[in-house]
């Protein structure tokens, strides 16, 4: 059984014992604090396929946050040809590490 969700403006396919790297999620800071997806857009299992539009009423897949992590460094180079004109710059995006626990219909 899957689930595909929307958090952080972004879908992820979803499974039972998964883990995963969201967006930072607001309220929640320490490992083991419960995370509750509302926004499940389609449930596939031994009873068939369940497609929201856009969302499943009442559906939500349940969460369990391990840690806090950070993504890989990104470099920004920004270069004009014969102005001398060069910026660079780097990015590094923080992350929310969760292990799905239940899908619930």
């Amino acid at each position: 059984m899957f689930a595909v969700i929307e958090t952080g403006g972004k879908q992820y396919r979803v499974e039972k014992g998964g883990v995963l790297d969201v967006e930072l999620i607001e309220g929640v800071e320490n490992a083991g604090d419960k995370v509750s997806f509302d926004r499940v857009l389609l449930i596939y299992g031994e009873g068939g396929t369940r497609v929201g539009n856009p969302v499943i009423p009442g559906a939500r897949v349940e969460a369990t946050l391990v840690n806090s992590v950070r993504g890989p460094k990104v470099r920004i180079f920004k270069m004009r040809r014969r102005k001398a004109f060069k910026r660079q710059n780097g990015h590094r995006q923080d992350y929310a590490r969760v292990r799905v626990e239940d899908i619930v219909l």
